[in-house]
């Protein structure tokens, strides 16, 4: 294959991948922009809501090591196909819903078809970028779940100003749906011409039993593994409190209506789409430069983490509009370069064949924290009558993150 067909199939299905990381978080986020919305019409309290915006990352948490399994085993074109018709299902689903507990099970559906995706994503990505260039890939893509967020507030609010939230969410499912189609009808695994060196895979006769022994058993022993997972948590949970609560929590804070914090929230989600470029882009220039890229990825998110945790508790204070705004901003940035970093190093303390299980493993954790955040911050928050205590929280969660990515780590990742 000619040095330019090989460049434009990275390209195209890199692209493809952020598209899907993009309409992942469009789908996450109608609950979120339709929230006060949908309370209002099924007259629901926010500690209901809390519990309805957590339904997707808990089937999402429980799927990841069974989905990671697969991952390392099955081909990105189809696996990840159906994963994405899934996702469009439970999406055009959710806007036929009738009551509280339909909701639950049109999220929690969704939280199962997105669970494949950046497991089977960064596989694909690891067949065709080599480490020392594979933070900028992988930033971009990750930087979708940042992008997603930015993008849904202006769109969602459109349509369901014109349609209501339910056709909201019917529109994004078919959109799901076109580019699953789009998705299964383009890409190819490499061949071994094809990109780099080529990927050790498993045999798919590979007995179950010694699949959980070699993989799953092997990676559960190490340290290494139960810190990226730990740490990851502590990223996520930050990550996830404001793609779920920052639309309310303009609105209660700031007095603003409901297009107003809509509109008003997506600036700030543009920055944390920065943040995951940024990220990878620096961890591949400083390894470019002789550091281990496994360093750069540490000391990365090690700062970013810590100034994302002090100025997520520095808006506990209300600070005003303007200057929570920036604030808002610049935490948002460096979670950004924390996520993409996060996910970088999942990539590099493992070998490539078992690099989707890894990432489960670490994504069980980040679920967890996808789960904790939504649920904590609605009981919080009515319990206080303020999302004060909530952003607190989040503030200490975020140093307890910096503290496990500094500590917890042998010498030997």
């Amino acid at each position: 294959m000619h040095l330019s067909e090989r460049c434009a199939r990275q390209r195209i299905t890199l692209l493809l991948l952020v598209g899907a990381g993009c309409i992942n978080y469009v789908d996450r986020a109608t609950l979120s922009i339709g929230n006060t919305a949908i309370m209002a019409d099924m007259h629901l309290s926010y500690t209901t809501m809390g519990w309805l915006l957590s339904a997707l990352a808990w089937t999402y948490m429980i799927s990841q090591v069974p989905m990671g399994l697969l991952a390392d085993r099955l081909g990105g074109r189809i696996f990840l196909g159906t994963a994405l018709v899934l996702c469009s299902c439970a999406e055009i689903g959710f806007g036929l819903v009738d009551s509280a507990t339909s909701i639950f099970w049109t999220r929690a559906l969704l939280g199962l078809g997105e669970a494949p995706l950046f497991l089977a994503g960064t596989r694909v990505l690891v067949h065709w970028y080599a480490p020392e260039e594979r933070g900028s890939a992988i930033g971009l893509f990750n930087g979708s779940a940042a992008l997603g967020p930015a993008l849904a507030p202006p769109l969602l609010l459109a349509v369901m100003a014109w349609w209501g939230w339910r056709d909201m969410s019917v529109v994004v499912g078919v959109i799901n749906l076109l580019l699953a189609v789009g998705w299964i009808v383009y890409y190819r695994d490499p061949r071994p011409n094809e990109g780099r060196t080529p990927v050790r895979v498993h045999r798919e006769n590979t007995p179950i039993r010694s699949t959980l022994r070699d993989d799953l058993g092997y990676l559960l022993g190490r340290r290494n593994t139960w810190a990226a997972m730990a740490g990851y948590t502590g990223v996520v949970y930050l990550s996830s409190l404001y793609i779920t609560w920052l639309p309310a929590w303009l609105e209660k804070t700031e007095g603003l209506s409901v297009i107003q914090a809509g509109l008003l929230s997506a600036f700030p989600q543009i920055f944390s789409f920065a943040g995951c470029l940024g990220g990878g882009k620096l961890v591949d220039r400083i390894s470019q430069r002789g550091v281990s890229p496994l360093t750069s990825c540490q000391c990365t998110i090690v700062l970013s983490m810590f100034t994302c945790a002090i100025l997520t508790a520095t808006l506990a204070l209300q600070p005003g509009q303007v200057t929570a705004l920036i604030l808002l901003a610049v935490a948002l940035f460096t979670n950004g370069v924390a996520v993409s970093c996060g996910w970088t190093l999942g990539t590099l303390i493992t070998s490539d064949d078992r690099v989707a299980t890894l990432e489960a493993i670490q994504n069980t954790g980040a679920s967890l924290g996808g789960v904790l955040a939504p649920l904590l911050t609605g009981f919080l928050t009515m319990y206080f009558g303020s999302f004060k205590p909530a952003f607190l929280l989040a503030g200490g969660l975020g140093l307890i993150s910096v503290v496990v990515y500094r500590h917890g780590f042998t010498k030997n990742i």
